[in-house]
């Protein structure tokens, strides 16, 4: 049966892709994000995961404010790269694992969440920039990839709860999955930040360590939390953390933390970073 060994969270922040196709790791504003990403580049070389199921919110590419499923799960042979600018473009596309999703998207739904399947999905800087900060150009570390969508932008949005008992049912449909495949989640986007309005540039580094705290072993305190919890405490974009929570869903109910690197300020948001080993 396929295998979860872990999981993975980063920002998504589509300034990180300037910089990095500008190779600007150890220039002193983006040098202290950067240094955090070794220990995981080592932490992958080891355990070599064949498949990447990442856990994004798109940011128009796909959807816009008239039709904004919840939940989209990508179930195409390759995904391409379509984004808006900052360098991202020179990113390849991504290959997919069709088999795999087709068994994700019939065991949530079995499990009682309706999905949008999607058979052709373009993915953005909320999908690539974790990619290529954790593989690079993919050459020496090949990955598969599986887009999973949860819808951040057009309200009500899936409370934590909500998104938490959606990870563990993808999950129970991973490891359900008759393959030899080793399976990294991956949490992406926030942590704090809100982008426009009167708290445009809002950052609550107080919060954002108790997020990173409990999201190891008390993780259903979190999913105590609703999205206006988030929004006051995180901003209006930290509702993201709910994409953090359906990695966390996935890994099941034991983990080991690995490593954390928390970084502000990167583009008026406070970055996270956690490599979480799951555990027997």
């Amino acid at each position: 049966m396929a295998e979860i060994i872990g999981g993975l969270t980063s920002s998504h922040i589509p300034a990180v892709g300037n910089a990095y196709a500008k190779k600007m790791f150890d220039d002193p504003y983006w040098k202290p994000f950067f240094d955090g990403y070794p220990p995981v580049h080592g932490w992958l070389k080891e355990k070599k995961p064949d498949v990447a199921v990442v856990f994004y919110n798109d940011h128009g590419l796909n959807f816009f404010l008239d039709k904004m499923p919840t939940f989209s799960i990508g179930a195409a042979p390759s995904y391409e790269n379509q984004d808006e600018g900052w360098g991202i473009p020179t990113i390849g596309s991504f290959e997919g694992h069709p088999e795999l999703s087709w068994h994700i998207i019939e065991g949530v739904v079995g499990d009682g969440f309706d999905v949008c399947s999607c058979q052709e999905m373009a993915v953005d800087h909320g999908f690539t920039v974790p990619v290529q900060l954790f593989w690079g150009d993919r050459t020496e570390n090949p990955i598969k990839t599986i887009p999973i969508c949860i819808n951040t932008v057009q309200h009500p949005l899936a409370s934590p709860k909500r998104c938490f008992e959606f990870g563990k049912a993808i999950g129970r449909a991973i490891s359900s999955f008759p393959g030899n495949e080793k399976v990294v989640i991956l949490g992406t986007g926030g942590l704090s930040h809100q982008l426009d309005g009167t708290r445009a540039g809002f950052i609550n580094k107080e919060f954002d360590l108790m997020c990173m705290d409990k999201i190891v072993d008390e993780p259903e305190e979190l999913a105590k939390l609703s999205i206006h919890d988030l929004v006051r405490e995180a901003g209006a974009q930290g509702a993201e953390f709910i994409l953090w929570m359906a990695m966390r869903g996935a890994l099941g109910d034991k983990v080991a933390e690995v490593h954390r690197n928390y970084h502000i300020p990167i583009s008026n948001t406070a970055a996270g970073l956690m490599l979480l080993e799951t555990r027997a």
